[in-house]
């Protein structure tokens, strides 16, 4: 019989076996990875190109163009193409971040072949309508203009321009006057310059229909679609601030927020397992250090937490709060004095032990469908990683030390190399 007055046994995680995606490419070289695992008739299909923010001369051109596109086509009007979508049940998104832009359809495998249709001619054939540019600038500008009186806001786009400087691409703070800046001339040379099959990559995920190849080649993969003429850009240096303490007065802020951090480096760097399993016990999780502290301790903040931001070009750590007002300066003080604990003294085995299974039993929750296993191999494949990436996570987690994380901690945690930014009142 049960015994429910005795916790569980504690298991320890060995090993893991992952469905790796499957590459093909179509006729014209697109690749496509594909990962067949669902337990249900659906599919989804995405659409990546390297034409993230990263890639803009200027400001909001990269999401412009992304979301310009299934405004209208030289066919169809954009009510007609989200009516049609809605029709069978599908549905249909699209989106920017800093390194790439995606297309995504989500649809029942019984009308793939009637909802493709539809993403082929946004891809395709978009008309970038003046008025509907006009309509999406005023949207986003007014968006704008809400969050600019976030503290929350104001914070973090300060303090990616601190990170990385004013004028590289991962750093750069959209200001209200750009909003005016942005012309359709800008939006339509960015489109053609960088959505094309020469730019293209595909990964589909679900129970995949026997047929999906060829309904791929079909519409993507007979010829050459788009510009054609791939658009390099090489890397940009960051150059982050030398002034370590920046703070931004906001007379009306009830609550400031804070954001302390630096530059640091990405999942490509050989001491990047490592160092999660650091941050994971100073803010990573719920049961953290920063949490128990600020939180659970001092009632400080609803929340606080850390990460490490791995881009592909580029990588940074940050600690991210929002506290009272009157309590700026004391929550300050002990987020230095939790990462002091971490420079000088060893992390418990309990502590340690926990973490770590805490780590790979989330891993573990994070690859359960076939969705989610797209998504572990898009972050290896934007990196140029391979699944071995994962084994070596694996053997990381399990075998670090108290000793080498605190050796980390000194590296990597100093005081002085730290940006500190705060919006509010101290």
């Amino acid at each position: 019989m049960l015994n429910r007055t005795e916790a569980p046994g504690f298991n320890t995680i060995d090993s893991i076996e992952i469905i790796q995606a499957k590459k093909q490419t179509l006729d014209n070289g697109i690749d496509v990875y594909s990962i067949d695992a669902g337990s249900q008739a659906l599919t989804r299909i995405e659409f990546l190109f390297k034409a993230g923010m990263y890639y803009q001369e200027h400001p909001l051109i990269a999401s412009s163009a992304n979301n310009l596109a299934e405004t209208g086509t030289k066919t169809r009007t954009a009510d007609q193409i989200s009516d049609s979508i809605d029709f069978y049940g599908s549905f249909f998104e699209c989106g920017v971040d800093q390194d790439f832009a995606h297309f995504t359809l989500y649809s029942l495998n019984k009308y793939l072949d009637q909802t493709i249709v539809f993403v082929e001619d946004v891809i395709k054939n978009p008309v970038f309508p003046k008025t509907e540019l006009d309509i999406l600038l005023s949207n986003k500008k007014q968006k704008h203009l809400v969050n600019s009186q976030k503290v929350s806001v104001l914070a973090r786009r300060r303090f990616n321009e601190l990170l990385f400087g004013e004028k590289h691409p991962y750093g750069i703070d959209v200001k209200t006057e750009n909003f005016d800046e942005v012309s359709l001339q800008q939006v339509t040379d960015f489109y053609s310059s960088h959505y094309h099959s020469k730019n293209c990559t595909i990964v589909v995920s679900g129970w995949l229909p026997p047929n999906l190849m060829e309904l791929l080649n079909q519409h993507f993969g007979k010829s050459d679609w788009g510009n054609g003429n791939i658009v390099q850009k090489g890397d940009i240096a960051a150059a982050p601030t030398p002034q370590q303490k920046h703070f931004i007065l906001k007379e009306d802020a009830i609550q400031s927020a804070i954001r302390v951090g630096r530059l640091l480096f990405n999942k490509t760097h050989p001491d990047y397992f490592k160092f999660q399993v650091l941050n994971t016990i100073l803010g990573g999780y719920f049961g953290s250090r920063l949490m128990a502290n600020i939180r659970e301790d001092k009632g400080y903040t609803y929340g606080i937490g850390s990460g490490l931001a791995s881009l592909v070009r580029d990588g940074y750590f940050f600690i991210s709060t929002e506290v009272g007002t009157d309590v700026t300066k004391d929550a300050l003080k002990e987020i230095y004095h939790e990462i002091k604990r971490l420079r000088e003294e060893p992390i418990g085995e309990e502590e340690l032990e926990l973490v770590k299974n805490y780590i790979l039993g989330q891993f573990l929750r994070s690859v359960e469908g076939p969705f989610s296993l797209a998504d572990k191999f898009k972050a290896i494949w934007e990196f140029g990683l391979g699944y071995d990436y994962f084994d070596k996570y694996f053997k990381a987690v399990q075998n670090v030390t108290a000793a080498e994380l605190k050796d980390m901690a000194n590296k990597y945690l100093q005081e002085k190399d730290l940006i500190e930014c705060v919006v509010g009142k101290m």
